[in-house]
């Protein structure tokens, strides 16, 4: 008996093959069953290949998944380690400290990458949203990325320890017989009025860069070799990389964000430039083109504070000076410290640990040197919180010191998210924090403090706002040209044969200021600011003077404050506290533009704040350029 032959359908056939059933041996059927297994055959190959495939994908992802938590682990491990052989080594400036910061920030470099290079081998895999996010970061956080040869990698972070310690062991000795660190040079930048003595320290500060050049030279050329081996063009490329959104886009929102605030920086610049005339006369400060960079109170001519007394309008006294104040209430350094504390624990957040006080730096050493820049540390990604910084008892001293705990809270406010996102919504978040809550630094917080017995009335917020703007509204062209000064170095545009030059000439550009002797390339007048032998990115720097009056403006609604944005302090606001705090615990483990929008209500960075503020300043300028017939811009 023949059996009953039956045609499968491809499926039967894959599934009887499968068990071992035989086929008919009908004459008639022998072709389609010769067909049909062929075809079961080659389906069964591929469905296999598809399993193969699934499974190949499957075990590739976990591998990444592994991978980023590894990196992870490492990355957070000898952070602690890197943290502490840089407090050191920043505390205590010696060749044995060099040396061991030198080798752990080897160890690190060569780790992060080592990671890099790895979690570019992972970047088109469809891995989760948090994942993904942590192996961008890992691929694109590094600052001076080293070139896979250890000779080199090594030879990198001894150039980068040299550096820092040149600038950090700094000292100009004057002809009688002193020498002076750079605290103690700003001092006499910011309180002299006499050219040659202001053109002397501004000189000699410039002396401890030129043997710098060289190093930093070198140092372009390891680090975008490094930045080339991570598949990028160089540094600038990686550089920009970092801000969630194109480069080249990143850039134009630079540029963007400029031309906003460039024809109020025009008119406080026009105002500036013709009271220093009046003060100085043509020879010294010229009524028209670039102000000479040592007449505005500060050695690199960023802030313009300090000479508020020479350009005040006479009738804008508000009648208080924060630095008189602080001395006629006996503020000591400490003390200092703990009233910007009480200001973040008025808004809800809980007072700094015991271990901060304890372990931070307030005061320069007479015994040894010290980086004294001013800086926020967290040295084991937790609780142990610190700030390093030779405070003098002044009015931007109290300032600064609230900038340097608002990192600290930002960094205790993420301290729960994973390591990769322990850090800021961009770098520019982190630096505006505290700025945001030094704008709150009004005459009403003054008299809530007892620092101030009353205060002035509306008729003076001319002179308030102006002492403001020399500070905030003056940085943000120097914020902008640094790193465009070093991303045009990086990109090969700027050649070392053309470092001061075209150093000046976007100072110029931008600023519309100028060196008050003659420069050349024996001299390397970025060197003298920290953040370039420091290898700290800038443009950080001028995003933050953007974000906290767009910050500070969107607390002030949240606090329901009607008045003025200039006279409003959200000192004591719980509800403003609670809704930057909700922000700061993000860390970056969001998009910049989804935490801008936790308080601002927007995802787009705005100047138009910044224009708010001091709204009332820009009319009052420009009625003063066009009564006194100055022509404005350089």
């Amino acid at each position: 008996m023949k059996p009953i032959c039956a045609k499968l359908t491809p499926v039967a056939v894959v599934i009887a093959l499968s068990l071992g059933i035989g086929g008919c041996n009908d004459d008639n059927n022998a072709n389609t069953e010769s067909k049909a297994t062929a075809e079961s055959k080659a389906q069964q190959a591929a469905g296999q290949d598809g399993l193969k495939q699934q499974t190949s994908e499957q075990d590739k992802l976990a591998e990444a998944k592994q991978f980023i938590s590894n990196a992870e682990s490492q990355l957070a491990d000898l952070s602690i380690e890197q943290n502490r052989a840089e407090w050191i080594y920043s505390n205590f400036i010696t060749e044995d400290t060099a040396t061991l910061a030198a080798s752990v920030g080897e160890r690190q470099t060569a780790l992060s990458v080592q990671l890099a290079t790895q979690a570019a081998n992972y970047s088109q895999l469809p891995l989760d949203e948090v994942n993904t996010r942590k192996l961008n970061i890992l691929r694109s956080a590094l600052v001076l990325p080293a070139p896979l040869d250890p000779k080199k990698n090594a030879e990198l972070a001894n150039i980068s320890a040299e550096l820092n310690g040149l600038y950090g062991k700094g000292k100009y000795c004057l002809a009688d017989g002193r020498c002076l660190t750079q605290p103690e040079l700003s001092g006499i930048m910011a309180s002299s009025r006499d050219p040659k003595e202001l053109e002397e320290i501004w000189k000699g500060w410039r002396e401890i860069a030129k043997p710098m050049r060289p190093l930093f030279e070198r140092e372009v050329e390891l680090a975008n070799e490094g930045a080339k081996d991570l598949g990028y063009a160089n540094l600038s490329e990686l550089w920009r990389s970092q801000y969630d959104m194109q480069p080249d886009a990143f850039s134009a929102e630079l540029d963007r964000l400029w031309g906003q605030v460039e024809p109020l920086y025009e008119s406080l610049h026009c105002y500036v430039r013709g009271e220093l005339n009046e003060k100085y006369g043509d020879e010294v400060a010229p009524n028209k083109g670039p102000i000479p960079a040592h007449l505005l109170g500060n050695m690199w001519a960023q802030q313009w504070g300090n000479v508020y007394d020479m350009v005040a309008p006479q009738d804008a006294d508000p009648g208080y000076d924060v630095t008189e104040l602080l001395a006629k209430q006996g503020y000591d350094e400490h003390q200092m410290v703990k009233q910007a504390e009480g200001f973040f624990t008025s808004l809800g957040f809980d007072a700094l640990p015991e271990t901060f006080w304890s372990r931070s730096l307030f005061l320069q050493p007479k015994d040894r040197d010290v980086v004294c820049h001013a800086s926020a540390w967290d040295l084991n990604n937790l609780d142990d919180i610190r700030i390093k910084m030779c405070i003098q008892k002044t009015a931007e001293d109290f300032t600064v010191i609230h900038h340097e705990l608002g990192h600290n809270f930002y960094q205790r406010a993420y301290k729960e998210q994973p390591f990769i996102f322990k850090n800021s919504a961009n770098d520019g978040f982190h630096e505006a924090i505290g700025d945001t809550v030094a704008l709150s630094i009004t005459p009403n917080y003054l008299k809530q403090i007892g620092l101030l017995q009353e205060v002035p009335d509306a008729s003076k917020d001319i002179g308030l706002l102006l002492r403001q703007a020399l500070d905030k509204v003056a940085f943000l062209p120097f914020g902008l040209m640094i790193d465009q000064w070093r991303w045009k170095v990086f990109s090969g545009e700027i050649t070392p044969a053309q470092y001061n030059q075209a150093w000046w000439e976007l100072r110029e550009k931008y600023q519309g200021v100028k060196a008050p002797i003659a420069r050349s390339e024996a001299d390397f007048d970025p060197g003298a600011k920290y953040h370039v032998p420091g290898n700290v990115p800038y443009t950080r720097y001028f995003l933050a003077h953007i974000l906290q009056f767009q910050f500070h403006k969107a607390l002030c609604d949240i606090a329901g404050d009607k008045g003025p944005v200039h006279r409003c302090s959200i000192y004591g606001n719980k509800d403003a506290g609670a809704k930057l705090n909700a922000m700061l615990e993000m860390g970056q483990s969001k998009p910049w533009p989804e935490a801008l929008e936790v308080v601002t209500g927007s995802q787009n960075m705005d100047a138009s704040a910044v224009l708010d503020y001091f709204a009332p300043l820009k009319v009052w300028l420009d009625k003063q350029n066009k009564q006194a017939n100055r022509q404005c811009g350089w």
